[in-house]
């Protein structure tokens, strides 16, 4: 059943075109999570062969990334809030702790937003607790795509040089997965630092 999806994914892109990349990635980004590399990498393979504009790719992933990335931040905004206000109190959420979260991001929203971008199994629902926190739209709009243009670039990049070789696709992707978490904790290691530092000041 999995082939039978990733052959219709790639299917799609290439019928489709950039459309179809702008519509696989708004919903990879937002209701229906799903890997996006099987969207990215062999959309990146497709411009190799000339079928393709590799600029115009990207920006469709990006663009469809952050459409899909702003869906769950105004679901959050319009239907979160009022849920976890209600509701919350059963799974020992109070309305305090939905302050600490809208606190947390006015001061630290950038980089949660960036990093979560990166990271596996993070970066499609760090939308929802940015809209839970009301994250300021442009701030979010702004680090939401160039986290998401940073992953949509390196698969497109990887289809491009590599796509053939789904061995040697897993073995970068792996690689990459890896680096982008340790960057990230480091990143996020030294913007610590830094803000105690300037507290302290």
């Amino acid at each position: 059943m999995i082939t039978d999806i990733i052959t219709w994914i790639v299917s799609t892109v290439s019928s489709l075109g950039y459309a179809g990349i702008f519509i696989l990635m708004l919903i990879e980004s937002s209701f229906i999570p799903f890997p996006s590399e099987i969207i990215m990498i062999p959309a990146g393979y497709l411009a190799s062969k000339g079928e393709m504009n590799m600029v115009a790719v990207i920006f469709c992933g990006i663009s469809g990334s952050l459409f899909g990335a702003l869906i769950n931040y105004y679901l959050a905004i319009r239907l979160g809030r009022p849920l976890l206000l209600q509701y919350g109190k059963y799974v020992m959420f109070k309305e305090h702790h939905l302050l600490q979260m809208e606190s947390f991001f006015a001061r630290h929203g950038h980089i949660s937003t960036f990093t979560g971008r990166l990271i596996p199994m993070i970066r499609q629902y760090i939308s929802i607790p940015a809209g839970l926190a009301r994250m300021k739209l442009p701030i979010f709009s702004f680090y939401t795509s160039l986290g998401a243009g940073i992953w949509v670039t390196i698969l497109a990049l990887l289809g491009y040089f590599i796509g053939e070789n789904e061995a040697l696709i897993k073995e970068y992707l792996r690689d990459i997965i890896i680096g982008l978490i340790v960057c990230c904790v480091i990143g996020i290691t030294i913007y610590i630092v830094f803000q105690r530092r300037r507290n302290n000041i």
